[in-house]
């Protein structure tokens, strides 16, 4: 007899009341949602608390469930959003109490790979697309056959497949970038084998009986704990987009990870768990750089109205903090061997001359500063091949206001000159790309080609450059204006 999926299952304890098919849900579950809950506080009994918490929540909001909603996603993306709600409440506790150890309880005996990736997993699987999460969790933390994926994604096999290694080598770009450089085998060889791990033999049967009766027997700080998690779900769902600057550095160690101590310090409150560039107008105009105790990495952004580039970040490693300073590429930058591992909160809101004032907190509170100078360095030249070419038509009207994206096979630019493709290219190719077609109008750009893996195709961006845009990437060498930091003391 075939088992009941998890929609039935919710039905049927939505419609019916049935205890049995919840107990049931929670037993197929628990473990996913033990697993995200102990890595974000390495506190056994924290993760239990807060695995009875994510229980209840999808106790209580159940009914309002549709029947296309894939529960393992959901339970993932829930289990992280209730385990930050738990390491902010903790922090605040922190604070009262002058210091506290952060646990690390990474078994010694776990691979080289998985100690690198289990601090950063759940923010990289945060940063996926909804479906790609979806896919990754039913695929690599459920165990599911890609003919199951399909099925729960409304796909064809081929195209869950297809859409899974774009998933894959998102995740991959994503822990590269934070210096975990690991094949897309070994990656998620290291997820299937260590993201799920069993939860107490005893949790799905309290968790159960917590969730049941909507939280009314759950001790006081579950409560407060369900509440927090409520809110910030309702935040995440309602937020817009923001200008998020690029990744967070993590201290790995070859087979440990240190878990720095969260210091005591007052916070402020542009100092969100999520970048807000509105805090930049309704704060009181001030420059600081100071210690974070996010559990995730919060993004950039800047407000360059009136001339004046006010800038803020949250979880900011110092190559980030440097770059939003100078308002340079890391392309354009040289950057010292060895920079501090630590990440900052910082904002930069004054009426006038933010920038500098910035750059000038950076050389106070962390001993760096950077000089503009030129160099003769290696480039590629954007040119005009072709004028007439098919996809290069200038924004009808005003055009639509949205972020610029590049990423595997696809590049998509709205509203924006050819200046703006430029840097987008010189995001790709690393290295500094100038534009030479003199041209300022505006232009919606959507670029397709054949790549499986980022930047592992240049020749076949280059191509659908010629042949959709009539632009060509010529190399040369110039002299460009590059930011050299260097270490005051």
């Amino acid at each position: 007899m075939q088992e009941p999926d998890d929609i039935a299952l919710l039905r049927q304890y939505t419609e019916l009341h049935s205890e049995e098919a919840f107990a049931e849900l929670v037993t197929r579950h628990v473990d996913k949602v033990h697993s995200v809950a102990l890595r974000h506080t390495r506190n056994p009994h924290s993760a239990e608390e807060i695995t009875q918490a994510v229980f209840v929540i999808l106790a209580k909001k159940a009914p309002q469930f549709g029947k296309k909603v894939l529960l393992a996603g959901w339970l993932h993306e829930t289990s992280r959003l209730t385990a930050m709600t738990f390491v902010r409440s903790e922090i605040r506790r922190v604070r009262r109490e002058q210091e506290v150890q952060m646990e690390t309880l990474l078994n010694g005996t776990e691979s080289e790979a998985w100690s690198q990736i289990t601090p950063l997993l759940d923010e990289a699987m945060a940063g996926l697309g909804a479906t790609d999460r979806h896919a990754v969790v039913l695929r690599y933390f459920d165990g599911k056959s890609m003919k199951e994926v399909g099925a729960a994604l409304s796909a064809s096999e081929d195209a869950a497949k297809m859409r899974l290694n774009r998933a894959v080598e998102k995740l991959r770009l994503f822990f590269t970038k934070r210096g975990v450089v690991l094949p897309a085998a070994v990656l998620t060889a290291a997820i299937s084998a260590n993201s799920v791990q069993a939860a107490p033999a005893v949790l799905a049967k309290t968790a159960t009986a917590v969730a049941v009766a909507k939280g009314v027997t759950a001790v006081g700080s579950t409560a407060a704990l369900i509440k927090g998690a409520l809110n910030i779900m309702a935040w995440a769902k309602a937020k817009t987009a923001m200008v998020v600057g690029a990744a967070v550095l993590l201290v790995v160690g070859t087979t440990t990870v240190t878990i720095q101590a969260i210091r005591e310090r007052t916070l402020y409150p542009w100092q969100t768990p999520r970048v807000q560039t509105a805090m930049l107008e309704r704060v009181p105009a001030q420059v600081r750089v100071v210690p974070s105790n996010v559990p995730d990495f919060g993004g950039w952004g800047y407000d360059r109205r009136e001339g004046n580039r006010k800038v803020i970040g949250i979880g900011a490693p110092v190559r980030e903090i440097l770059q939003a300073a100078y308002g340079t590429l890391a392309s354009r930058t040289v950057f010292p061997s060895a920079l501090p591992k630590e990440r900052y909160d910082f904002i930069a809101n004054l009426q006038t001359g933010s920038e500098q004032a910035l750059q000038k907190e950076i050389e106070r509170k962390l001993g760096y500063t950077g000089k503009k100078t030129t160099r003769q360095t290696h480039v590629l030249i954007l040119t005009i091949k072709n004028a007439h070419a098919p996809g290069l038509k200038p924004t009808a009207g005003r055009g639509a206001v949205a972020d610029s994206v590049i990423g595997p096979g696809q590049c998509s630019i709205p509203n924006q000159p050819l200046s703006g493709l430029a840097e987008l290219l010189e995001s790709y190719f690393e290295v500094p790309v100038i534009d030479h077609t003199w041209i300022a109008s505006r232009f919606d750009i959507d670029l397709e080609w054949d790549e499986q893996e980022f930047r592992k195709n240049p020749e076949g961006l280059k191509l659908a450059l010629l042949n959709e845009l009539g632009l060509e990437l010529v190399p040369g060498s110039e002299l460009i204006e590059m930011l050299v930091v260097d270490r005051t003391r």
